[in-house]
């Protein structure tokens, strides 16, 4: 949910990946769950839900409550919504976020828009599943730094949550129906009905301008920008290096893998809502879309674990303008305004 805190911090986050990964082997069968609380766009598939955790009305109220709620900060100053803000898509605005007492965070905070659909988390990727990834931000130095067991007795002193927590799991908060609870709320986050989409999947034909078509036809067709951003949700959910550095301080994937390939290496994140997420990149170092396509259009740094699809490519002022319209059609203003 939230990003990774400071690089002098990776022995810890290690060892809580670590936990979340044993988590996440408990929930491995999943279901497709169609059930009246998601709205699924057209053009979109319904979303894999474990069958552990199949979501209702009063676990979803439940999960957006914690979600907001700072309880689950050590000095309750700050809650997952404090970077992942409805009006940015659920992320911030931010190069980079600040947890309990100001402190840095290394990453750039991801926008949580269609975060069900994703098949790993964390801008790394080596998260496997939405309640486990849970844990990260609570346990993290430079975020929350707590723990779940210390939030779960925050919990039981409160009624209001005893008697949320009775109607959706049956039972006294713990450890698990925390992570579960957030991650039924955080699946609901679905966005699908920009223009782009009104044009594309629902058939208005008057939806996009004609600089946004000249801009789609760019990033389907000439540059090709499909390859990686692809499907429903704009992204391949690959961990690549994208030659945003020759020398990278932050190791990306090379953290938990300890394999020099994954060096730099960070998910292709989704283009859904892109206009208000930025700044972009893993570090939040590129401000403007504009910037963001002037790096790949000299082909990105130098690095050996660059991607082979990043190459050079020719584009006029018009083309940058028309691409960045496409871009910006992606906005679901529905999805801002649903969450507010």
């Amino acid at each position: 949910m939230g990003p990774i805190g400071s690089s002098k911090n990776l022995m810890l986050s290690n060892k809580y990946i670590f936990i979340c990964l044993i988590l996440a082997f408990f929930s491995l069968s999943f279901k497709n769950d169609k059930e009246s609380y998601l709205t699924i766009p057209t053009g979109f598939p319904a979303p894999i839900i474990p069958m552990d955790n199949s979501l209702s009305e009063d676990r979803i109220k439940l999960g957006k409550k914690l979600f907001f709620d700072k309880i689950l900060s050590r000095d309750s100053s700050i809650s997952c919504a404090s970077c992942h803000q409805p009006k940015y898509a659920f992320s911030d605005g931010l190069k980079t976020p600040k947890g309990i007492k100001e402190r840095e965070v290394l990453r750039n905070t991801p926008t949580l828009t269609n975060i069900g659909y994703n098949q790993s988390f964390l801008r790394d990727g080596v998260n496997p599943s939405l309640e486990a990834q849970v844990l990260v931000p609570i346990h993290e130095k430079n975020e929350f730094d707590f723990h779940i067991l210390l939030v779960v007795e925050r919990l039981k002193k409160r009624p209001d949550y005893n008697n949320l927590f009775q109607k959706a799991y049956n039972s006294i908060p713990t450890p698990n129906f925390v992570t579960k609870a957030i991650a039924c709320y955080e699946r609901t986050l679905i966005s699908g009905n920009s223009r782009f989409d009104q044009y594309y999947y629902q058939n208005s034909t008057s939806s996009l301008s004609k600089a946004e078509l000249r801009g789609m036809d760019l990033f389907f067709n000439k540059l090709n920008c499909i390859q990686c951003h692809s499907g429903f949700n704009f992204s391949n959910g690959e961990v690549v290096n994208n030659g945003l550095y020759t020398e990278y301080k932050d190791i990306g994937k090379m953290r938990v893998s300890l394999s020099e390939k994954d060096n730099g290496c960070f998910k292709v994140p989704t283009l859904r809502n892109i206009e208000i997420t930025g700044p972009y990149m893993h570090d939040g170092s590129i401000n403007t879309l504009e910037e963001v396509i002037d790096h790949y259009s000299k082909g990105a740094n130098a690095n050996k674990n660059r991607h082979e699809l990043i190459k050079p490519f020719d584009i006029t002022k018009r083309e940058k303008n028309d691409l960045v319209s496409f871009l910006k059609s992606l906005t679901d203003s529905s999805f801002i305004e649903d969450y507010l």
